[in-house]
Parts: C-alpha cells; sequence; structure tokens
C-alpha cells in the first residue's frame, strides 16, 4: 500500500506543480505515448538482450515485492526459532531420531508445524544440511560457519539480480529519452517550412522525451530497485537467523541458549520479546510431549 501512495504522490507532485505554474497538460498527453513507445520500447529490449530468460522472469517476479514488501513477517521470525528449538533439542537427546527430519523435511512432523518455512527451500536447505553435516561429526563451529557464509552470500548474490537488473535500466533511461528527443528534433526538422506555432508545439513534443526518461528513472524505476533491494535485504536477514543458531549449536550452548542467540540477533522490528518467545516455545514443548 506504502508503494502505491509513494507512486501517487510522484504524479500528484510533478504533474499537478506543472498545471499549477501554468504548464498545459495536453502537449504532453499528446506526445506521451510516441514517446513512450520509443524509450519504454528501447528499455525492455536492452533488459532482454542484457538476460537471459531465466532472469527476466525472476526480475518481472520480483518487481511484486515492491508492492508486497518483505517475505518474512514478526511471526514467522518466531516460529523458525521454535523449529530450530526443536530440532536442536531433538539432535541432542536423540541424533538418530532426527535423520527422518532432516532427510525428509517434506513428510517430517516437527517442519509440518512451520508450512510456510518448510515450503522455503533456501530455509530448509541450510537448516538439513547444517544438522547433516553436524550428525557426521563435521562440527567444526568455524568452518562450517564459513561454508553457511559462503552460501548465504551466493543466494543473497542471486537474489540482487533483479535490483540489478532495474538499477541498470534506471541508468539507462535518461540517454534513452535524449535518443527520442533527437528523433523529435529531426521530425520538427523536417516540417522547418511550417509555422512558428506548430513548430513550436513539434519542439515541445520532443522535449517530452527527455522529460520522460528523466522522470521515469529517477521518479519510477530508481526508487522500485532501491525499494526492491531493501526487501532483499530484510528478507536475507532470516536465513542469517539460521546461521547464528546453528553455529551456537555447534558450540555445544543448549537448545534454549542457541534460539536466545538468534532471538537477539532478529532485526528489531521482527524481534518476539523473552517472554513471547517463551510462551512459544514452551507450546513446542508441549505438543512434542
Amino acid at each position: 500500500m506504502i508503494g502505491i501512495i509513494g507512486i501517487v504522490i510522484i504524479f500528484v507532485m510533478v504533474f499537478g506543480g506543472y498545471s499549477f505554474a501554468g504548464g498545459k497538460l495536453e502537449v504532453i498527453l499528446h506526445a506521451a505515448p510516441h514517446e513512450l513507445i520509443m524509450i519504454l520500447g528501447a528499455a525492455v529490449g536492452s533488459f532482454v538482450l542484457s538476460n537471459d530468460g531465466s532472469a527476466v522472469k525472476h526480475t518481472l517476479k520480483d518487481v511484486g515485492k515492491v508492492f508486497k514488501g518483505p517475505k518474512w513477517k514478526a511471526e514467522d521470525y518466531r516460529d523458525l526459532l521454535c523449529l530450530l528449538f526443536e530440532l536442536i533439542r531433538l539432535a541432542k537427546q536423540n541424533p538418530v531420531a532426527l535423520e527422518e527430519h532432516v532427510e525428509a523435511p517434506q513428510t517430517s512432523s516437527i517442519f509440518g508445524k512451520y508450512p510456510k518455512i518448510a515450503a522455503d527451500q533456501t530455509a530448509t536447505d541450510l537448516i538439513c544440511d547444517t544438522l547433516r553435516a553436524a550428525s557426521m561429526n563435521y562440527d567444526d563451529a568455524h568452518q562450517v560457519e564459513e561454508v553457511l557464509e559462503k552460501q548465504l552470500e551466493a543466494h543473497m548474490h542471486h537474489a540482487m539480480h533483479s535490483t540489478h537488473s532495474l538499477q541498470s535500466i534506471a541508468d539507462g533511461l535518461p540517454a534513452l529519452g535524449i535518443v527520442a528527443a533527437v528523433l523529435g528534433v529531426i521530425k520538427t526538422m523536417g516540417s522547418i517550412d511550417q509555422p512558428p506555432e506548430i513548430l513550436g508545439k513539434m519542439i515541445g513534443g520532443a522535449l517530452v522525451g527527455t522529460f520522460l526518461g528523466v522522470f521515469l528513472a529517477y521518479g519510477l524505476v530508481g526508487p522500485f530497485a532501491s525499494k526492491l533491494k531493501l526487501v532483499v535485504e530484510e528478507d536475507g536477514h532470516f536465513y542469517q537467523l539460521i546461521r547464528e543458531v546453528l553455529v551456537a549449536n555447534l558450540h555445544n550452548h543448549p537448545a534454549n541458549i542457541c534460539v536466545e542467540v538468534g532471538r537477539q540477533n532478529t532485526p528489531h522490528p521482527f524481534r518476539p520479546s523473552f517472554t513471547a518467545l517463551e510462551e512459544a516455545l514452551k507450546a513446542a514443548k508441549s505438543e512434542a510431549a
């Protein structure tokens, strides 16, 4: 919702201010369709040319995040801590019983309590691979932390591709606006024998191309890229939390200490209170019993 409000403010302030200053919107409205065909068409073509099919689909899918916001909410962080608590406690009490959960999280009764997390391939892979490695005595906390960090860096690099693609489009739009404007000037020069009032409208229409290129770059596409980057970074905290808790487990801390380490490393807007987390953990223990 906040994204839509921002877009409305941009259009109202820019075009409202232009009209308030005495500008005539009909000049822009008359030239905009032709200019947008050239500018946006070239921008889309450049985007398709510089990316493969999967990257194009990934970017188009990620644009929706600008309006939906981060995938992971406060309750998801709480559920993640509860999930990790149950798995770590089971690993300490009965390592053999843990195998069925990390080998097949899709059918696991523990993962089944948290379907949103279980449906996320990145989260389940991080959890299951690390716990599986620990069960095979690959439990050097520093080495595992380094491996997890590299996995998270690779995931973040892939997740940030859409942001980079949108920012590249934003960087190119002003130049494409100039291209459209130059073509408008060329068209105007071909009608140099027309009366001044007609030439004036044609020159004004040509300048609309420059305006639209700059406006789209800094008013829409650039902010879209910035907001998408913010959303991706916020979602990245969720996976960082998995690393913090699992590394704490490798240092042989009790399960409740591991999740407390995770709670304290949870971003403030999503961090559950100590009391709320304790109640959630008690509920998880009672269900397990």
